[in-house]
């Protein structure tokens, strides 16, 4: 790591200990968990939410497949993440600047805080509506609201990051078990389910009149699964861990037990996104349910007999709602650390962490209330915006994809740890499906 180089979110570096090499497997893997908690949350965060249910509300269980292949694909990129933060010292924000020069880093900073700005949009405006549904707080001041996660963010930090990483699993585990139960009461068909995780053709070509196709929704899935703020968060988490890096069996370690720790948890959010889009087909498809993309049309409808039959109840509608404050609270958290990394990674500002969180917080708040000032206190012009957040998410992915495939590909960066001949043809593979998905989207909004 270059001397002039500030150490990644250096309040946190190397705070956490680990046990010596002879400790035990799970003694060992508990010491690393974490990191791929904090990941995980990106991957199950408000904007998933409205992708997927749609998804299976208008074309069943056709779409889980996507789910599956863009689950395995950011497998493999945060895999390559956490390498990249053992082996260097840096994270990609840092190592992507050390590369393309400072004057290059402006631009991909500017892609990377869109990024993030898309995400937050998604975790902010999901917060919202959640106070709404349960408080009946107004949308504007919802979205206001969300500028406490940040002071939340503070209060768990002094705590250590073992607390944070404790609190976020917990409300993951919420998600989980509440969405886990409404699927159960649901009764899905299971041989659809495993049908459903066959590549099919019809992706591509289904689309009903009215409606999104289901190419467009399966973009916004990968787009919202797959997520360019969660590459430069996780190089820069893995170095919370206290290992020594200076030492080729240490670092080697390290990166099996983080690997370890980030493909369980996002094993863990590959289910409860599948829940998500097994609990739209079970419940919503077939029916003729307007707005299947608004959460307060689910939320309705939930309570609707005539819809889900006889397990509606306003229980199971504001279980949902609990799960969607649980995940905006879990996103936002994250979403901030984030921009400080990038901040402090692509324009090496020494600014106190603070005020870079604020600055975060604010930027990713103030396209909500501006929408709101034109649009009304309408959850409509809200969810819209979301949608199309989730969308970018897919375009902005090869501004930290590529980048990272390089580096890690490189053996002047990453010496003895670089990628294997067979993981470097799978990631480039990944990265050209992607990038053709993304062409794929271009082309269906310049002709729908």
């Amino acid at each position: 790591m270059p001397e002039n180089i500030k150490k990644s979110l250096d309040e946190l570096h190397a705070s956490v200990s680990v046990p010596e090499v002879h400790a035990g497997f799970f003694k060992k893997l508990w010491a690393f968990s974490g990191p791929g908690v904090l990941i995980a949350v990106g991957y199950i965060d408000p904007g998933n939410w409205v992708t997927a249910i749609q998804g299976g509300a208008l074309y069943g269980y056709l779409l889980l497949f996507v789910i599956l292949l863009s689950s395995l694909i950011a497998m493999l990129l945060q895999a390559l993440c956490g390498k990249l933060g053992i082996v260097t010292g840096m994270d990609l924000a840092q190592a992507t600047r050390a590369w393309v020069g400072s004057k290059y880093a402006w631009i991909l900073w500017l892609f990377a805080e869109l990024a993030i700005m898309a995400t937050d949009l998604a975790e902010v405006i999901g917060t919202a509506i959640a106070f709404h549904l349960l408080f009946g707080v107004s949308l504007f001041w919802g979205v206001v609201l969300t500028l406490l996660d940040t002071w939340l963010l503070f209060v768990l930090l002094s705590k250590g990051i073992r607390k944070l990483e404790a609190v976020v699993f917990v409300l993951i585990l919420t998600v989980f078990a509440i969405f886990a139960y409404e699927v159960v009461l649901a009764e899905p068909n299971m041989s659809s389910i495993v049908q459903g995780f066959l590549p099919s053709p019809a992706i591509l070509t289904a689309k009903l009149e009215g409606h999104d196709s289901a190419l467009l929704i399966a973009l916004g899935i990968v787009g919202a699964t797959v997520m360019p703020h969660n590459l430069y968060l996780h190089s820069a988490l893995v170095q919370s861990r206290n290992y020594v890096r200076s030492d080729r069996q240490h670092l080697r370690e390290a990166i099996r037990f983080a690997t370890w720790d980030s493909n369980l948890q996002l094993s863990f959010s590959f289910i409860i996104n599948c829940l998500l889009l097994v609990l739209g087909a079970a419940l919503f498809f077939g029916h003729s349910l307007p707005n299947t993309g608004h959460f307060s049309a689910l939320y309705a409808s939930l309570q609707d007999k005539n819809i889900v039959g006889s397990i509606a109840s306003e229980t199971l509608a504001i279980l949902f709602a609990i799960a969607l404050l649980a995940s905006g609270q879990n996103s936002t958290i994250t979403g901030t650390l984030t921009g400080q990394v990038v901040m402090q990674g692509f324009l090496q500002l020494k600014i106190p962490a603070w005020v870079q969180r604020g600055m975060t917080r604010s930027i990713a708040i103030l396209p909500v209330l501006l929408c709101l000032y034109i649009w009304g206190d309408r959850e409509s012009a809200l969810e819209n915006l979301l949608v199309y957040s989730q969308v970018f998410l897919s375009l902005a992915l090869p501004m930290s994809m590529i980048p990272l495939i390089y580096l890690t590909s490189s053996s002047k960066v990453m010496g003895e740890f670089v990628n294997s001949k067979f993981t470097k043809v799978l990631v480039i593979l990944s990265a050209a499906l992607l990038i053709g998905l993304n062409l794929l989207l271009i082309i269906e909004f310049m002709f729908s």
